[in-house]
């Protein structure tokens, strides 16, 4: 058990250093350049190295620090630690990345393809239970208090500071900036949220036996047997629910096509599933 623990804390950690690393270059590619502030701290950074070209690194790593304080009494030691790396791994890439011939200057590309690797870069570090520090952290927090997505977290505070920005750059840069935000926010709870990797299949039928062995044997999945009645028949029926992989969806559909074709059966993507057989071991006492 220790051992997949250890191996499920290495994973966090690889996703907090690939999420971190899209953060830095998307600043440094898209952000800067383009002169976007597209919030959080590192939307500070733009704005004073626009009016006193201040190092972007050096600001993002010198204000991350009492907010890295913050994170730790607010969030507990185990998440503050897989912050810590986040929160420093982003400065070391800006600095890594300044002088990168990658460059996009067009605020709309940037606040587009910016907004997309950004988020695509924050939802990867928060699949790893961390955060890349700044504002990305206060998000985190507000989530943990308040119950809202991290990515409508992420976009509330980031605006505040989008909204300050107004008084350095002109309002068309603002909103581009904004526009920016809410792109990342939306890759934030896509990423997060896996919606086409599972499918929640419905099947309603008079045939409960035939679909359940159905289940059982073709894509050895488990079930759930709820008692309903026809509306219009008033007969009695059998509502299956069942979770399964993309490609067991798929063939359990063929299945049902060819066994129990009267069968009325919905497949609805599932967001995120918890569970045995998917955030859990598949059988009893099986190891991951």
């Amino acid at each position: 058990m220790n051992f997949f623990r250890s191996n499920k804390n290495i994973t966090e950690y690889v996703y907090i250093i690939i999420g971190a690393t899209l953060v830095g270059l998307a600043y440094n590619i898209f952000f800067l350049p383009s002169k976007l502030a597209a919030g959080g701290i590192s939307g500070v950074s733009t704005i004073l190295n626009e009016l006193y070209h201040f190092s972007p690194s050096a600001v993002q790593l010198v204000i991350n620090i009492p907010i890295f304080i913050i994170g730790w009494l607010a969030l507990g030691k185990e998440f503050s630690w897989k912050s810590l790396v986040g929160t420093f791994w982003v400065p070391f890439i800006i600095f890594l990345s300044e002088d990168i011939p990658l460059t996009v200057t067009n605020p709309l590309l940037g606040a587009l393809y910016g907004g997309i690797l950004l988020g695509v870069g924050l939802g990867i570090v928060y699949r790893g239970n961390g955060s890349t520090g700044g504002t990305a952290a206060i998000a985190q927090i507000v989530k943990k208090f308040t119950g809202i997505s991290s990515g409508y977290s992420q976009f509330i505070v980031d605006g505040i500071v989008v909204a300050l920005s107004i008084i350095v750059f002109n309002l068309e840069l603002t909103l581009f900036a904004l526009l920016a935000i809410y792109i990342s926010g939306k890759a934030i709870d896509f990423v997060q949220l896996r919606t086409s990797a599972t499918k929640l299949i419905v099947v309603i039928t008079e045939e409960e036996e035939k679909v359940q062995n159905l289940i059982h044997d073709e894509i050895d999945r488990g079930l759930t047997k709820v008692r309903s009645v026809g509306g219009y028949s008033n007969l009695d029926k059998t509502m299956l629910l069942c979770v399964a992989e993309q490609p067991e969806a798929v063939h359990l559909k063929k299945l049902l096509q060819k066994e129990v074709p009267t069968s009325f059966v919905i497949f609805i993507n599932a967001s995120e599933i918890m569970g045995r057989g998917f955030s859990l071991e598949k059988y009893y006492g099986q190891k991951l």
